[in-house]
């Protein structure tokens, strides 16, 4: 399998009330920024759980969020906080399918030294308009998160599911967070720029289509994941941006640098997949693109049997023309398993430095992987990073049935349907946290196995689910359907 950079343009489409805006940096603030995830300031990254399904106030799948603070232990989910849009000054009312927490980002937004939580709510109505979407800020402080406030979307007559897809960066460059939106319609990535306080108007912005190159967006699909990290080494991120291939529902992945005003002007082509992280796997200055794709070749010509992972190495030009991307699949040697239909490895991908040697490490799901005759319970493999690469060296997999994991595999558990890698404890490792959203019959749950200099322990490991951390188990609440990760 092949890939080759492509760079094209498209037509320009600026929403009106999106003009970018001339804005001068805001004097020195009081407190370094903290880390994203960092809600309390602690030092230590906290994990947040959405559950767009859940039930709230007898509103079905109004969705919620619960968020499990770190500590030198680890995660403890005794010290939870239960987010929703019926909490005491988080925008909106819970409603029946607004979806609440169906993508979830970070950044300490207003530079407080607290660390902000953004919250995708993409079947957020407003008015008479269905389905029109909101990405709530909920607000960090020393005692955690309180407050918010809401980034709408401004262009209702071309745009829905505004928030299916979240991220925060400085992506222009200009010293300035931005949030980076996903929707469905004509303007399907928006960004809104800084800077962000508790009152007052944000700094403006801009949105665009991707609906007009040679792998056009469909604009049904929209945009529906987002990641990001300096995969140019300019000092400021791109957005790696997810959708589907108009007029079908295959894959198209690209690379948007923000910081080109008319962003869709320039555009980089990636492997195709549905998920992604970004991480500097060989400590090169640039940072890397793991691109999952879980479908099969007869569902999508990118996929491969049982799914595959591909490693976008970084470079000037948005990929390091030196290195070929890295095809992953559970044939490859090294990998634990085997490539078999259904597997869905690469339903999620997380990059981080789990054993602290400056490398940044890849947890794998392999959501619908089946444990002898139990189908779809699911598997997370960790491969590690090196000097030239990723490698298979000293590769592991976890399922429930691993020593030490909590719980049993069941059918449909869909144990690695999400995975996270975020330093709990303040030890400068990424500790490995893996969703199986259809525990229990679609209540979901959530596994936290801590990292050590030789990779992610089972000892100690602990699980939560929705009835730990304050989410109802009404209906089906998917607890896990999206993680927090860096």
């Amino acid at each position: 399998m092949t890939y080759r950079v492509t760079y094209r343009r498209l037509a320009v489409l600026l929403a009106a009330s999106l003009t970018p805006l001339a804005l001068s940096v805001p004097a020195a603030q009081a407190a370094a920024p903290a880390a994203p995830f960092d809600f309390n300031g602690d030092g230590r990254a906290d994990l947040a759980v959405g559950a767009p399904g859940a039930t709230v106030g007898g509103k079905a799948k109004a969705g919620a969020v619960s968020v499990v603070y770190g500590s030198s232990t680890g995660l403890k989910s005794s010290t939870y906080q239960l987010i929703n849009q019926n909490t005491a000054g988080i925008p909106g009312t819970a409603e029946t399918d607004d979806a609440f927490g169906s993508a979830l980002a970070s950044a300490d937004l207003n530079r407080d030294g607290y660390a902000d939580l953004l919250v995708g709510t993409p079947g957020e109505d407003v008015g008479t308009d269905t389905n029109d979407g909101m990405v709530a800020i909920v607000w960090g402080s020393k005692a955690g998160l309180s407050g918010g406030r809401e980034l709408r979307n401004d262009n209702h007559r071309e745009n829905d599911r505004y928030g299916e897809a979240v991220a925060a960066g400085d992506f222009t460059g200009d010293g300035l967070l931005e949030v980076a939106t996903g929707s469905t319609g004509m303007f399907e990535l928006n960004f809104v720029s800084g800077p962000f306080r508790k009152t007052g108007s944000f700094g403006g912005g801009n949105g665009g289509s991707l609906s007009g190159g040679s792998r056009p967006f469909s604009t049904s699909y929209g945009i529906e994941y987002l990641s990001s990290g300096d995969v140019m080494r300019r000092g400021y991120p791109q957005l790696i941006v997810h959708g589907r291939l108009d007029g079908t529902d295959e894959a198209v992945t690209t690379l948007v640098d923000g910081s080109i005003g008319n962003f869709n002007d320039w555009l980089v082509d990636l492997p195709a997949g549905y998920v992604s992280a970004v991480g500097d796997i060989d400590h090169d200055g640039y940072a890397d693109v793991a691109v999952g794709n879980h479908r099969e070749t007869s569902a999508d010509p990118a996929g491969a049997t049982g799914g595959s992972v591909t490693i976008w190495y970084g470079g000037p030009g948005g990929h390091d023309s030196n290195r070929a991307p890295l095809v992953i699949t559970q044939d490859t040697a090294g990998v634990p398993g085997a490539a078999e239909t259904g597997d869905a490895f690469g339903s999620a991908v997380s990059l981080g430095d789990i054993n602290g040697d400056r490398y940044a490490d890849l947890a794998i799901g392999a959501s619908g992987e089946s444990i002898g005759t139990v189908a779809t319970t699911g598997s997370v493999t960790v491969l590690y990073g090196s000097a030239a690469g990723l490698t298979t060296e000293g590769a592991t997999s976890y399922t429930q049935s691993t020593a030490g994991v909590p719980g049993a595999a069941e059918e449909s558990d869909r144990f690695g349907g999400r995975t996270s890698l975020l330093d709990h404890t303040g030890d400068r490792r990424a500790d490995l946290s893996v969703a199986a959203p259809g525990e229990n019959v679609g209540d979901g749950a959530v596994w936290a196995l801590r990292s050590t200099p030789t990779g992610p322990t089972t000892s100690g490991a602990t699980s939560f689910g929705p009835s730990m951390t304050g989410v109802s188990t009404a209906g089906s609440p998917g607890y896990g359907s999206a993680l927090g990760h860096s």
